[in-house]
């Protein structure tokens, strides 16, 4: 039986670190992850981060690695497999979580000194295919659908369309973290599957203000409620507890979408919104960032701003103003017309 080499420049990055036993060495994948990483790691992170990792291990790692030994998996075999997940027809996304979640529990396996080094390091993803883009609302469909949502849907749909928050953040809202002197929320918790959380990231504990309109909903639900005690949620059952966010999507959402006449979203649809919203009006990029808790402004940027059909035709005709300033021009909306006809 050939034994991997103890890699002496691996080792010298930590000197603490201590070459890892023969027994350890040929410890399978399965029984690692099982016995090491299920009950040591995976309680340290998210709720919906553990759910997700739990998921992936059992379809897609443990069936296809669960009974080498950990010093038998190769960079080689690691980047065919990956490529096979791609060829196979598994998105870009769910490949790279796959190869980020391998990292992981190798990464795991080198710190706890069951191996030398982590063979997924160094493993490379192709370029990335093109997403199917992020769905937003007009501020008319956003009208529509407050319209025709009931409560508590239509209170929750206002106030993430007004402050960008993550669903879990809203239905882990409480009173005594609205400040309705100085119309500002604190957003310092959230909630997965009636599991309350740290916020995502540390800039997704933040303070945001409410609009005029957003203030008086919430004073008003607050005026009917039975629970209204700082630590009592904005949003809850009778018992008290969190809502669930799959039940109000299907119960709610997508009701008041087919009664307004839109295509059904996602609660993320209107955090998108948001960010959208706020981008076309001119917000600097920065106050976007901050109202939504992104700890990078290339998230911001790339994920949740996008540019609608009017908003660049009206960029084409400011820059032709300025350029042809003497030349007579259309009106946006003729021109939207004239541009159907030819079509």
């Amino acid at each position: 039986m050939m034994r991997r080499k103890v890699n002496p420049v691996a080792l010298a990055g930590n000197p603490n670190r201590q070459p890892p036993s023969p027994l350890r060495a040929t410890l399978s994948f399965g029984t690692f992850v099982a016995e090491q990483f299920e009950p040591g790691v995976l309680p340290t992170l998210k709720r919906a981060t553990q759910e997700i990792y739990s998921f992936l291990l059992r379809k897609h790692l443990m069936p296809r690695f669960r009974d080498q030994r950990l010093c038998d998996i190769t960079r080689a075999e690691i980047q065919h497999y990956l490529l096979e997940k791609l060829k196979s027809g598994y998105a870009w996304e769910t490949t790279n979580h796959l190869r980020h979640l391998l990292s992981k529990v190798l990464g795991t396996a080198v710190n706890w000194n069951f191996l030398t080094e982590n063979p997924v390091r160094g493993v490379k993803m192709p370029e990335r295919t093109l997403k199917r883009p992020h769905t937003f609302l007009t501020t008319d469909e956003v009208r529509r659908l407050i319209a025709e949502a009931e409560e508590p849907v239509r209170t929750i749909i206002l106030l993430g369309a007004l402050t960008g928050l993550r669903i879990g953040e809203i239905l882990a809202l409480r009173w005594g973290r609205i400040n309705f002197i100085t119309t500002t929320l604190r957003v310092e918790e959230t909630c997965y599957k009636g599991h309350f959380g740290t916020p995502k990231t540390r800039a997704s504990r933040r303070e945001v203000p409410l609009a005029p309109v957003v203030v008086q909903t919430l004073l008003a639900r607050r005026s009917r409620s039975t629970r209204q005690a700082a630590d009592d949620l904005v949003f809850s059952n009778q018992q008290g507890r969190p809502l669930a966010s799959d039940n109000l999507r299907k119960r709610g959402l997508l009701v008041a979408c087919k009664r307004a006449g839109l295509r059904p979203i996602t609660w993320h649809t209107i955090r998108h919104t948001h960010g959208t919203l706020l981008h076309e009006q001119g917000t600097p990029l920065k106050v976007v960032q901050a109202q939504l808790g992104h700890s990078h402004m290339a998230v911001t940027l790339e994920v949740y701003t996008h540019a609608s059909a009017p908003a660049q035709r009206h960029a084409v005709n400011q820059l032709e103003s300025q350029l042809f300033p003497g030349v007579p021009r259309l009106g946006e909306s003729e021109q939207m017309g004239a541009t159907e006809k030819v079509n």
